[in-house]
Order: C-alpha cells, then structure tokens, then sequence
C-alpha cells in the first residue's frame, strides 16, 4: 500500500478519486462484480459506480460497502478514539484522595449543649 502524503490531497475531488480506486481495486481483489457489491451493501449499482468512479456519495454508503467487505473494523483507524493528553491525566491526578477517611462505623452520640466544654 502507497503512503501518500497531505499534500497529495489538495482538494476534494483527489481524494474522493483515489477512494474510488482503492474500492474498486479492494472489490476486484475479492472477485466481486459492481452488482454482488451492491446488492450485498444494500445499495444500487449505480451508487457504486459513482463512488468507484469518485464521485460524491454519502457517508452512508461507504459503511454499507465497508461493512460488505468486511473490512468496516478500518473506520477504527481512521477514527481512533482519543485518548486523555498528558495535561488531562495530570488534572485528573489532582483529583484523586490524599488520604483515606476511614470507616465510620462508630457509634456518635448526638450532641447537647454544653457539650463542647
């Protein structure tokens, strides 16, 4: 697989090109023809055709493609979740007890006036 860099992703039109290839490569690799694709994403052959020619398409629909191939585990790549910073897990340290209160379980009786003497 070709790393490609940000700069090569100039405008949108490049990188809905470059999708459309990889899914059309991705769906020949698996034998598929555009039809079994898209019946089996539940969407029309049509739609694939413009998605694999890099055309626009919703976001919808490269899930169900995804999720057809198999391969929708990707997404997590491409949207990894995102982790505490290092400032956040400082904060959060500052959060945590300094000490332990202790149980209390003793009995207290209640207080009466002249009590504090």
């Amino acid at each position: 697989m070709t790393n490609y860099n940000s700069n090569d992703y100039r405008s949108d039109d490049a990188v809905l090109s470059e999708l459309g290839s990889r899914l059309s490569a991705l769906r020949l690799t698996r034998n598929m023809t555009q039809a079994q694709l898209a019946h089996e994403a539940g969407v029309s052959k049509r739609t694939l055709e413009r998605m694999e020619a890099g055309q626009s398409a919703q976001i919808t629909n490269y899930i169900r493609v995804l999720r057809a191939l198999n391969i929708l585990e990707l997404f997590e790549q491409l949207f990894p979740q995102q982790q505490p910073g290092p400032m956040d897990l400082l904060k959060q340290a500052g959060k945590l007890p300094k000490r332990a209160s202790g149980n209390k379980t003793e009995a207290t009786k209640p207080w009466k006036w002249g009590d504090d003497k």
